[in-house]
């Protein structure tokens, strides 16, 4: 049996951190909004409450039944969850008397309490909260404090119920991987057995069991995600998996082409389908992202349902699905609310009647990597950046035209290239070009032009949840730019996006 640990999401930004710091610790977790809890069954070993952009003071505050998991499983509260137990409990909170966020310093430590072994005072923490707990019940023991927080962290007595005021999962709390390894084996008792080899033996096996003699249909796009579902798939159920690559007209440049002769040694049944006229017949004029994406959705299931019903008697249709698909497409109030629609996640139309399956789905990024790499995929394959499902239609902002999608090509492959001669794209989680919305004077042959704007985006990632723009050199970006404005007809400006996630997203549309 999977052993796992359940995340109650409040709606903190961190809640997909304590997540990743938790994998990382070769446990299995699993992320549910604090208004959705799901039946917790014996596998389950503990479960963490996150932190909130709410004060436990307001009216419309999270609330949870505590009584669901307390006393019955370990739990470690961070910062609201914290305090809300402190409240709960007949403790009280106030606001602080100055807003309390950035590092600090554990000036005490209960070097006796399990959550704290290995963990000595003036261990530097990182915090982000508006409100104090000032008085606990008795039947709490605090267990840590700072200069200016008294009840930094506590334990519930005689009971596995800790508190933390602080954000382990950070890096700038120094000791807050072994904090979390400390509740995780010492407290949980965790045997961090959830590994890549794991997931891919027991995966294979649960695919085999639920999918039986059945066929498959799965649209791959040559990105990482899909190529590790088919994969994956593919030792479980051998031919049975039947394999679509829609060329929608917005790919890369040469990508279909590429595409379908790295798949051609795997071992995969894998059909093509050109039908780049109908998406952009669908496309034409329409300028809103969301719109442009429902569009796309449409037409991909469309054609992805002529080139199935050639495959007699299918019964699934595998995705490549990964976690942070999940989170994003769930909405809720407060916590994970919906950033963008995914064509990928959330069912299909009636007339395809089709049963969904998903091998990825509770899997980052960079663990999907893992995975592929156990699994014996080319790191020419797992190494590729990310690749929006709409592709470069939500990469020219407004609407959508052939010349504007030949434009682009041209422009993005430059820049890739660019990369990879410069040694700098392994480095980089995603680039690409923009195509923008907006034309600017320029000179060219002491003649005046008056033409397109590129803007190049490229980022640092772990996960794709957060994001830093990525610091390229000057003289690459100068190279870049001067070959897309010299050969690329129709480009007189060249822009870099330095904007990282949050506040911005890793593409514009």
């Amino acid at each position: 049996m999977l052993e796992k640990i359940i995340i109650l999401d409040f709606g903190s930004q961190y809640t997909q951190l304590i997540a990743r710091r938790v994998r990382e610790l070769n446990v299995y977790c699993e992320i549910h909004p604090f208004n959705h809890i799901p039946e917790i069954t014996s596998d389950v070993k503990g479960v963490i409450l996150s932190g909130s952009p709410f004060s436990v003071r307001q009216e419309d505050a999270p609330q949870v039944d505590l009584g669901l998991f307390m006393d019955k499983y370990p739990v470690l509260a961070v910062c609201y969850g914290a305090q809300y137990i402190a409240q709960q409990s007949g403790g009280d909170v106030q606001p602080s008397s100055t807003r309390e966020y950035g590092r600090a310093k554990l000036g005490y430590v209960s070097e006796q309490n399990k959550l704290f072994k290995n963990i000595l005072t003036e261990s530097q923490v990182w915090m982000s909260h508006g409100d104090t707990i000032t008085e606990v019940p008795e039947s709490f023991e605090i267990i840590a404090s700072t200069d200016s927080v008294r009840v930094a962290a506590f334990q519930v007595k005689d009971t596995d119920t800790y508190a933390i005021q602080f954000h382990p999962e950070v890096t700038h709390s120094t000791d807050g991987k072994q904090l979390l390894e400390n509740f995780l084996v010492d407290i949980c008792g965790c045997k961090q057995d959830w590994t890549a080899d794991a997931f891919v033996e027991s995966t294979i096996a649960n695919l085999k069991s639920q999918l039986g003699d059945d066929k498959v249909v799965l649209g791959l796009s040559g990105g990482v995600d899909s190529s590790v579902a088919a994969v994956l798939l593919h030792k479980a159920i051998g031919t049975n998996l039947h394999c679509i690559f829609v060329d929608n007209g917005l790919l890369r440049k040469d990508e279909y082409e590429a595409v379908l002769e790295q798949y051609k040694h795997m071992g995969l049944n894998i059909k093509g389908v050109d039908a780049k006229e109908r998406f952009l017949g669908q496309l034409a004029g329409i300028k809103d992202p969301e719109l442009k994406r429902k569009a796309i959705g449409r037409v991909f299931i469309e054609v992805f349902d002529d080139a199935a019903h050639e495959v007699q008697d299918v019964v699934w249709l595998a995705q490549g699905t990964i976690y942070p698909d999940v989170i994003e497409s769930v909405s809720v109030k407060g916590p994970s609310a919906t950033i963008k629609s995914h064509h990928n996640v959330g069912g299909l139309p009636d007339f395809m009647k089709l049963k969904i399956v998903e091998p990825l789905n509770t899997l980052f990024k960079d663990e999907v990597r893992r995975v592929g790499k156990t699994l014996g995929i080319a790191d020419v394959i797992l190494g590729r950046h990310p690749f929006p499902g709409p592709g470069l239609a939500i990469r020219i902002l407004g609407d959508v035209t052939a010349e504007k999608v030949a434009i682009l090509q041209e422009a993005d492959a430059i820049y890739i290239n660019n990369l990879k001669e410069a040694g700098l794209y392994d480095q980089v989680w995603q680039a690409g070009a923009i195509f923008l919305p907006v034309q600017s004077v320029g000179v060219m042959g002491d003649e005046r032009t008056y033409e397109n704007v590129i803007c190049l985006r490229a980022v640092e990632s772990v996960d794709g949840m957060t994001a830093d723009w990525c610091h390229l050199p000057y003289p690459v970006l100068a190279k870049i730019s001067n070959e897309i404005i010299n050969k690329v007809k129709g480009i007189n400006r060249v822009v870099y996006d330095i904007s990282s996630k949050p506040p911005a997203t890793i593409e514009w549309e």
